[in-house]
């Protein structure tokens, strides 16, 4: 078993800084109105500096954001391991840290508290095993993954999954936050949506245009000539607007020349859908946009978002394929 830590950190919400922790090989974290903590050499001079930054935050949440600054410049140690994810793509990030903490408010907008970082590998989060997945969803924005995974995610990349099962890491320095809570609910989704087959994804997309007031038609199994479903008011689609759809489920991202090919059999007036489980390219997203026709491109997270708005709309069908349970959360 690695001895080295290894420790978590979400890459912004909704992992808004991916790109710029990745292209500027970094981490960050931190909060701009606690200023340069350099100086400070203990988590209650921490927690103390937070909770005269934001006084009206509970007690909690200062504790807990006191706890993951102390953790970021006095825990973490230059070649431990470090993960991030971005959830767009499903991709983990695994790299080791090759420096000390940085002030640079100025790297990371929002997050001025800097770690360089030499990428190592990518691995896809279908990859693991459900006992890593669960831990590493911890809601936390920084944390230490538990020393039993590490092996696994060092050792992962495209190989097959190993299903398992475990409890969800519980850290001591959580702060129960609705959001975060809803992040990791999106990810076990996603999780699930995932899992089905091609034929069950398709199926999904189809009842997720129905439960939008579409009527469909879906392609059987076989050649499609680049079109797996037709939504239109009436269900031909002879009546605008008339939405052609390709589903592709597949674990690479799809590049310019398949949106290409999609948009070559269209017509002036119709309208496209490409779901892509894998994800899109930078080149694929320009190639939408200057289509001659309206495109949208939607990537598993996207698909899910639209599935859990609508999920209340879908006929029981759709909603068996991935069967949720509403939560109810005090606020």
């Amino acid at each position: 078993m690695i001895s080295t830590p290894m420790w978590k950190i979400a890459a912004g919400r909704g992992g808004g800084d991916f790109d710029l922790f990745h292209e500027g090989a970094i981490i960050a974290m931190g909060l701009d109105e606690t200023g340069d903590l350099s100086a400070t050499r203990s988590r209650k001079e921490i927690v103390t500096k937070v909770q005269n930054a934001y006084p009206n935050w509970p007690p909690g949440r200062i504790s807990a954001w006191g706890g993951m600054l102390y953790r970021f410049q006095h825990e973490i140690g230059v070649e431990d391991f470090v993960i991030t994810y971005d959830p767009g793509r499903r991709i983990y990030l695994v790299g080791t840290i090759t420096s000390n903490c940085i002030y640079d408010p100025n790297r990371v907008p929002g997050s001025p508290y800097v770690r360089e970082v030499n990428w190592l590998k990518e691995v896809e989060r279908d990859n693991l095993a459900t006992s890593v997945k669960n831990s590493l969803g911890a809601i936390s924005t920084l944390f230490r993954v538990p020393d039993q995974h590490i092996d696994e995610i060092l050792a992962r990349g495209t190989g097959d999954r190993t299903p398992d099962q475990s409890d969800l890491l519980v850290d001591e320095d959580q702060s129960l936050n609705l959001g975060k809570v809803e992040e990791e609910s999106i990810e076990r989704v996603k999780d699930q949506v995932a899992s089905l087959g091609w034929d069950e994804l398709q199926e999904l997309v189809a009842g997720l245009l129905r439960g939008m007031g579409y009527k469909t038609r879906v392609s059987p199994l076989g050649p499609d000539r680049g079109k797996d479903i037709i939504a239109s008011p009436d269900g031909f689609g002879f009546e605008s607007p008339r939405i052609v759809v390709e589903v592709k489920h597949r674990g690479q991202s799809m590049g310019s020349h398949e949106i290409r090919s999609f948009l070559g059999g269209r017509h002036v007036a119709d309208k496209g859908l490409y779901v892509s489980t894998g994800g899109f390219t930078k080149d694929a997203y320009y190639e939408a946009e200057r289509a001659n026709i309206p495109l949208t491109l939607m990537s598993l997270d996207e698909l899910v978002k639209a599935l859990l708005e609508y999920y209340d709309q879908l006929d029981i069908e759709t909603q068996q394929l991935v069967p949720l349970k509403k939560v109810y959360w005090p606020v």
